[in-house]
């Protein structure tokens, strides 16, 4: 299923993968441009749900 996502999401250009000749193989993925255009986005996201969470606490 991350598998699936990662895939999506770097067709979409939201992340780069970079892929290194390594064994064993490593992947590492990264924010495009575009991505980094949603962090205000998931921030306030984040803060949202530390804000619930301390209501429902």
């Amino acid at each position: 299923m991350l598998t699936d996502s990662l895939r999506s999401m770097e067709s979409d250009g939201i992340v780069i993968r970079t892929v290194y000749a390594e064994v064993p193989p490593r992947v590492e993925y990264s924010l495009s441009e575009l991505g980094e255009s949603m962090r205000p986005i998931i921030s306030a996201m984040e803060a949202w749900g530390l804000d619930y969470k301390s209501k429902i606490l």
